[in-house]
């Protein structure tokens, strides 16, 4: 009989890497073995030893109504009772996309694919396909999916090529991406001046939530558009995170920046398995069969996926699902405010939408540098006095939390009251 807690992890580390099937789930950086879930229900999951959490991971974001939403949860058993994959076409696949393209009228035509990593590693085929070009700029602390072209690091100076960020990517790949730091146009021009005609594209978090939520400064998106015009490049958004998160429209229309490429996952899939990219109908032209950029997927467009995306957007469109939860993550937000700087925390919260992160650092986050000046011994220690209080938050300093649509008044101040409670013994 396998027993719960660390019983558990180890018996998952003996035939699993590490453990996990995902390294933001080993909890590292807490120090603790991660807690196993049995079940969601709303705002709330349970572990193997039915203790329930309030739940500010929400699946690293698609759960925007939650656990179990009963909609979906009927979507589902509908889809299931015809099928779980065809590998060929389905009605579903282009009622998805109808929607999708009501939200992001810049996807002119899209495709599906099943995750966001598969998304963004596929825009950076097409933006090289459909321009001739090699070289792609990304920006430090956005992350972009594990694929090869994405996992790079600065070089040593701001205007170095890219350098393996893991093992197994190659140098001669690696300095064909160019790294700037977030909300840096200076340093984003200096790249275009010296690399402009061979640059394919730039791919950002249009707000990252890959090192917390970092806002991006005014004018830095538009600074990217005008640059990539300049140049001939195209602009890719990265929404992943973004999409239905910061907004129902996703970032490009909060900060009116419309990209030649975007890139959503998470809430589209409505938790399941989905990713998508999409954009100018010219660009997407030239992925095939129309076009000569290969890309592919036997379970791309997989109709339990389709069934959960229709049924999610349409109750984002109809309802006021997004409102609810944003006003639910903004009455959470203005508290943690209130309490950081009644105990004098050393402590800042960044927030847009429904996404949120209490970073231990007491000054604003622009970009990865301010990100690390981050105490995480106290990120640490506060993080496991949340999980005694059932309050379950990503198990890293830089990483976003998520509101969703049925998050209640208690919910947010019973975290309120654990969160006070807790900087009451911070000196």
């Amino acid at each position: 009989m396998i027993k719960v807690g660390s019983d558990l992890f180890g018996a998952a580390s003996d035939v699993l890497v590490g453990g996990v099937n995902s390294p933001a789930r080993a909890f590292k950086a807490i120090g603790i073995p991660p807690v196993f879930i049995d079940r969601g229900e709303g705002p709330y999951i349970y572990d193997t030893e039915n203790r329930r959490y309030i739940d500010y991971i929400q699946s690293w974001g698609p759960m925007i109504l939650g656990h179990c939403h009963p909609q979906v949860s009927e979507a589902l058993h509908r889809a299931v009772d015809k099928g779980t994959s065809f590998g060929a076409p389905t009605v579903a696949e282009t009622e998805m996309a109808k929607r999708v393209q009501g939200f992001f009228p810049s996807m002119e035509k899209m495709r599906f694919v099943s995750s966001g990593t598969e998304a963004t590693m596929s825009a950076i085929r097409l933006a090289r396909g459909a321009t001739g070009r090699r070289k792609i700029l990304k920006f430090e602390g956005c992350y972009h999916g594990h694929a090869d072209s994405l996992l790079v690091a600065a070089g040593s100076g701001a205007l170095t090529l890219g350098e393996p960020d893991s093992k197994g990517v190659l140098a001669d790949l690696a300095q064909h991406t160019l790294t700037a730091p977030f909300n840096d146009l200076d340093t984003v021009k200096a790249i275009f001046e010296r690399w402009g005609d061979d640059l394919a594209g730039v791919i950002v978090e249009p707000v990252v939530g890959n090192m917390g939520v970092v806002l991006p400064q005014p004018g830095f998106l538009a600074g990217l558009r005008q640059s990539c015009d300049d140049y001939g490049a195209l602009l890719i958004l990265d929404e992943v995170m973004t999409g239905f998160r910061v907004g129902l429209n996703g970032a490009q229309a909060l900060y009116d920046c419309k990209p030649d490429l975007t890139v959503l996952g998470k809430v589209v899939g409505g938790g399941l398995p989905c990713g998508v990219y999409g954009g100018r109908a010219d660009i997407m032209a030239h992925v095939a069969p129309e076009g000569g950029v290969y890309q592919a997927g036997t379970l791309s467009g997989n109709p339990l996926a389709m069934a959960a995306g229709i049924i999610t957007l349409d109750i984002l469109k109809t309802a006021d699902a997004f409102a609810m939860a944003e006003k639910q993550c903004q009455q959470l937000v203005v508290g943690i405010k209130e309490i950081i700087t009644s105990h004098s925390v050393p402590a800042t919260i960044q927030s847009v939408g429904t996404m949120w992160t209490l970073f231990w650092c007491p000054d604003p986050i622009h970009n990865l540098t301010d990100a690390k000046r981050s105490d995480l011994a106290q990120f640490r220690t506060f993080y496991k006095a949340m999980l005694r209080q059932g309050i379950y938050m990503a198990p890293s300093q830089f990483e976003a939390n998520f509101v969703s649509a049925v998050h209640t008044e208690e919910n947010i101040d019973s975290t309120l009251t654990a969160i006070r409670t807790y900087c009451q013994t911070v000196r």
